[in-house]
């Protein structure tokens, strides 16, 4: 666990200034124009009503939770690495901090409240089938219709495939879990480059965002 650790310490060392991922800008964005017509210029939230709730899955340094709150969100920010905790409270800017909450839990345990938006950006497959699955449902319970789920997972081509600990799905079986959705935005990408850490590694990307409809 400690070795796992200084390995997530690295990463969120290396990407918190990097920009948020395009899934949850485009979440954003679509719940901004939504609210437009109700919308009063110049105001964070929506006019008249309380700001919009997110819950950041694996937020990791909060490249995903920032884009949130600077878009006048409230943010609820887990992971189970208590170096994410500490990197996200020092990246975050001061004005934003009392719209941001910040809980420190396991992805596959973790109590997940009704919300407009479920974010889950590169954690999902770290968590075996056993509870990828379990997970799964708690996200699709906490969205009523209206609300959307952002996600970016490993395909059953990527490199981590093999590992029994991590869940890579199929692109065509991320669809059927996505019953009851109408997904707004999907894409899969298959190349060969460096993670982050400057690792070799085959990606196998399936991004999407999907509205509830049902």
């Amino acid at each position: 666990m400690g070795a796992d650790s200084e390995h997530w310490s690295d990463y969120y060392a290396v990407t918190v200034e990097r920009p948020a991922w395009p899934t949850v800008r485009f979440a954003i964005d679509r719940f901004r124009k939504e609210d437009a017509p109700a919308a009063d210029p110049g105001r964070s939230g929506r006019d008249g009503l309380e700001p919009r709730f997110a819950v950041d899955l694996g937020c990791g340094a909060g490249r995903d939770a920032r884009e949130l709150l600077r878009a006048g969100w409230r943010v609820l920010a887990v992971d189970r690495e208590p170096a994410a905790r500490v990197a996200l409270e020092a990246a975050v800017e001061p004005h934003l901090r009392a719209r941001l909450q910040i809980h420190v839990e396991d992805l596959a345990t973790v109590a997940i409240p009704r919300c407009d938006l479920v974010n889950a950006s590169l954690c999902l497959p770290f968590l075996a089938p056993d509870t990828f699955f379990p997970t799964w449902r708690r996200i699709v319970a906490a969205l009523d219709p209206g609300s959307r789920f952002a996600a970016m997972l490993f395909g059953d081509h990527d490199g981590s495939a093999t590992d029994s600990t991590m869940t890579c799905l199929p692109p065509d079986r991320i669809k059927d879990e996505l019953a009851g959705f109408e997904i707004e935005h999907w894409s899969v990408e298959e190349d060969d480059r460096p993670t982050a850490l400057g690792e070799p590694h085959h990606f196998h990307l399936v991004e999407f965002v999907a509205r509830r409809v049902e």
